[in-house]
């Protein structure tokens, strides 16, 4: 099972990868990164996107109809578009009071947001924390 470090760089294999972070989605910090990042500095993409994700995972608008409410976000990833590429931000569920998503950007020309949704979805469940 993979560690931060190996999570991230092998979110980076994925075809069109340019960044890869993990971030705290509570306080804002990015606990990993790797790659790019858009603005040119990763802590800043971390605290922006961290504001997505925690509007995403407090917002009773985005839990499912008939969902009840736990200790777990109801979104399982956010996916954001731009003109140039694809953000992607897959929530990570962990047996402790996690509140940490994978954020991959992926070129839009070269990326394969499919493929980039099930990998993470794969990484997020065999990443260990700790």
């Amino acid at each position: 099972m993979p560690g931060i470090d190996e999570c991230l760089m092998e979110a980076m294999t994925l075809p069109g990868a340019r960044g890869a972070s993990l971030v705290d989605w509570t306080s804002g910090l990015a606990l990993g990164t790797a790659g790019e990042s858009p603005v040119g500095d990763h802590e800043t993409t971390a605290a922006e996107t961290a504001e997505m994700a925690r509007a995403a995972a407090e917002f009773d608008s985005f839990t499912a109809e008939g969902e009840i409410p736990g200790d777990e976000p109801p979104v399982e990833d956010l996916i954001v578009t731009t003109r140039a590429g694809y953000h992607v931000l897959r929530f990570v569920e962990t047996s402790f009071d996690s509140s940490v998503f994978l954020h991959l950007w992926l070129d839009r020309d070269t990326g394969n947001l499919a493929l980039a949704r099930m990998r993470l979805r794969d990484l997020a469940e065999r990443l260990v924390l700790g």
